[in-house]
């Protein structure tokens, strides 16, 4: 009899060559072909008729082949099939479709599933690119009839190629179901799913694989099914109990305790450039009684654009130094660890003491590395700012007491861990600061092993910023605009997406990566072609509207950085900011322009983070549907620092996705970053929420975690009471000894092989 832990080539039907094909899936065990659910699921039982179709509806129907032809156009193949039920027929049309050729004979039965459109042909209605599957006859055993009509049948992702597509999937998962019918053990405890309505695993797995007749399809799509919720609560349940086993060992390690004293709170104080916010007064103060505790503090800082997180962070840095110890500062690239670089120094010149700071990047000379990494080493170093070179094997700090973590999840939890297990006498701090917003549910999974304080309040005095879309051929009123202010004594950026060049060119742009626009942007127009009466529309403070035809391509900062200067924007101080730049270079252009000295500043996302100029009123993002939504918001924040009111303004060009669209239009709706945060996520999906795949998020086989929030905060809410029953009856409650043994197990072997969220041992 098959076990769950068993190697997939031994899977009857399967062996060793398929088994190569899909461990690229991550199948590499019989339990890991079983999680491979289904994504949709075909009603077969009572197909729908053509006459019942309605255009713009999704719709499965199963029809007879009644003709096939590859039509061949100047632009590509076309390959038509058309389908029949009696009287009615449908068309199904695949572009490029030379593959299908010879595929369909004539008097075969498909099932056909895609969008219902309206059709000029014989026909009522067509299919545009339909999904497909010719239905065993006659010459297929009855097991593939049994498992292929006349039930709900489930959809499945290929797994390489045609021979492992839904059909192949059906037969092999259902055989292995088979063969371990009364095998499949239990890993929650039975009082818990008793309590919780759920039914048993190997029922869930069968039922989910192959639901039996009846089941609401409504719930099937949904994946709210008594085996979809029971499915998706196991896999989350056993997350959260990882993560609450890391909690429980990370009080148990030997960390610091940090001593506060008048001494320590005058060093602070020296170095508040305004008075803090209630906010900011509460997270320090979170963050301060776990640097006070023994064991190590682990806590997230979160809060919107411009909350203050840099200051909260370096008061408790200061917290550390007073304290003796050595505080590091790791930022996701270069561009960003030269801005905290250059904001901690700026801040600590207003202190008495005389920190030392240093900055380690892997773009410094080898001298100026070797230099630094010994004044590390030696423990002259007080703040240490850096990259990925802060957990280089030659780096060694000598009494290393804070880790700050900035947008922790462009690194990855080993990386984390990496940086935390320097050498040291006891286990630093550390303090993981985002500027993104994120989601709730985002949180309790991603940080679900740190505690979490939350910035939301801004400074007073910040005043709401007005958002505009303005497409690209109308431009030229932009920089009309741009002028007028500028005239009034304020102050101006103008950001690109890459510095020269192509995108490849702009190292910073590391996550403005999710464009979907379906063609390169339109350059905004540089040649002034006067309009009136429109620009009061767009801009209460214009006078006229200016507008010149678009042109193709995606500009530069460098190339426009030339054109503004000589040509809509001439005779303004114009100054041009990126990521090539050294430090120095970037500090005195900052500087200048933070004077005063320079009235518009192009620049690339270099500016996104660590800049404050409360004189700056405008924000110009050119091709603006070419950059993320969290990331928009960021640039956002740039302006709207002072009294004077502000605003931004997004170049888009006329080609832009749905999604775009939906992106855009939330930016122009809203300012708070938590609400864009819940809708980058629905939009994108938890996989590229933060514009990577790889970002320490785990790899869900079944839960969807915008689709499943509620039982995402049932399962942690299990998972703390299953690991810290509270009295007796809790103790029962979380299941047997040999139940709670078998629980432990399961997070221990699978848990580990999958995500490493538990350490062995």
């Amino acid at each position: 009899m098959p076990r769950l832990d068993d190697p997939v080539k031994f899977v009857r039907g399967v062996g060793p060559r398929v088994a190569e094909l899909i461990a690229a899936k991550g199948i590499q065990t019989a339990e890991d072909l079983l999680y491979h659910l289904p994504f949709r699921y075909e009603d077969r039982q009572n197909p729908r008729s053509l006459d019942e179709l309605k255009p713009g509806e999704m719709a499965s129907v199963i029809a007879e082949v009644r003709g096939a032809m590859l039509l061949r156009t100047r632009r590509m193949p076309i390959f038509e099939l058309t389908v029949g039920q009696g009287r009615h027929a449908l068309k199904c049309l695949w572009f490029n479709g030379s593959y299908l050729q010879g595929k369909f004979q004539a008097g075969q039965t498909v099932a056909l599933f895609g969008k219902v459109e309206p059709s000029r042909s014989t026909s009522n209605f067509k299919m545009i690119q339909p999904q497909f599957e010719l239905l065993p006859d006659a010459s297929d055993d009855a097991e593939t009839r049994l498992l292929e009509v006349g039930r709900i049948t489930p959809v499945y992702e290929s797994l390489g190629g045609s021979r492992l597509a839904s059909r192949w999937q059906r037969k092999v998962i259902f055989n292995l179901l088979e063969n371990m019918r009364g095998a499949v053990p239990e890993c929650l405890p039975q009082a818990m799913m008793q309590r919780l309505g759920l039914p048993d695993r190997e029922t869930s797995l069968r039922e989910v694989h192959f639901p039996p007749e009846g089941t609401p399809m409504a719930q099937l799509q949904a994946a709210a099914t008594p085996a979809h919720r029971r499915l998706i609560f196991e896999e989350l349940f056993f997350l959260e109990l990882g993560l609450e086993l890391k909690r429980r060992r990370m009080r148990e390690r030997v960390g610091i305790s940090f001593a506060t004293t008048d001494k320590l709170r005058e060093a602070i104080r020296e170095v508040l450039p305004f008075h803090p916010t209630a906010a900011q007064k509460r997270t320090l103060a979170e963050i301060v009684a776990d640097m006070r505790q023994p064991s190590p503090m682990r806590r997230l800082l979160q809060g919107d654009v411009g909350s203050g997180k840099t200051i909260v962070a370096l008061q408790a840095m200061i917290v550390a130094m007073e304290n003796g110890y050595q505080a590091a500062l790791m930022a996701p690239t270069e561009i960003l660890a030269t801005q905290h670089y250059l904001a901690a120094r700026k801040l600590l010149e207003r202190s008495s003491r005389r920190y030392r700071i240093v900055l380690l990047t892997g773009s410094l000379d080898e001298d100026r590395k070797r230099a630094n990494r010994g004044l590390i080493n030696r423990g002259e170093a007080q703040l240490v700012i850096g990259t990925h070179a802060l957990i280089e094997e030659k780096v060694e700090f000598d009494r290393l007491g804070l880790i700050v973590v900035d947008e922790q999840h462009r690194f990855g939890v080993l990386q984390r861990f990496k940086l935390m297990k320097k050498p040291n006498h006891a286990e630093p701090d550390m303090l993981v600061m985002t500027a993104t917003p994120i989601p709730r549910t985002l949180a309790l999974s991603l940080y679900g092993d740190l505690e979490i304080s939350v910035l939301d309040e801004l400074p007073p005095g910040r005043t709401p910023i007005v958002t505009r879309r303005v497409p690209g051929e109308r431009a030229e009123e932009v920089w009309e605009f741009v002028r007028k202010q500028v005239a009034q004594g304020r102050q101006a950026y103008i950001v690109y997406p890459v510095i020269e060049g192509n995108r490849d060119d702009a190292p910073e742009l590391d996550f403005a990566q999710d464009t979907d626009a379906p063609a390169p942007a339109p350059a905004a127009p540089l040649r002034k072609t006067v309009r009136k009466g429109k620009t009061a529309d767009l801009f209460p403070d214009a006078q006229q509207e200016t507008s010149s035809p678009a042109k193709s391509g995606l500009r530069s900062a460098v190339e426009m950085h030339e054109k503004l200067r000589t040509g809509p924007l001439a005779g303004l101080r114009v100054g041009l900011i990126h990521g090539r730049l050294d430090a120095d270079d970037k500090e005195v252009i900052m500087r200048r322009f933070q004077r005063g000295e320079i009235d518009v500043l192009v620049a690339t996302t270099v500016i996104e983070v660590g800049v404050d100029v409360p004189n700056a009123t405008v924000m110009v993002v050119e091709h603006a549907e070419r950059f993320g939504l969290a990331q928009l918001h960021q640039l956002r924040g740039r302006v709207g620092r002072g009294a004077a009111r502000s605003y931004c303004i997004l170049i888009t060009g006329p080609r832009i996705s749905p999604v775009g669209e939906e992106r855009l239009n939330a930016l122009v709706r809203t300012q708070d970053g938590f609400e864009l945060a819940e809708l980058d996520l629905a939009i994108r999906g938890p996989g590229e929420f933060f514009g990577t795949r790889q970002a320490g998020l785990p790899d869900f086989r079944v839960a969807n975690l915008v689709r499943d929030r509620q039982l995402l905060e049932l399962a942690k809410l299990e998972a703390a009471r299953f690991a810290h029953p509270a009295d007796g009856e809790e103790r029962e409650a979380a299941g047997t000894e040999a139940e709670r043994a078998r629980v432990w197990a399961r997070l221990k072997e699978a848990w580990q092989r999958r995500y490493g969220l538990v350490e062995a041992g």
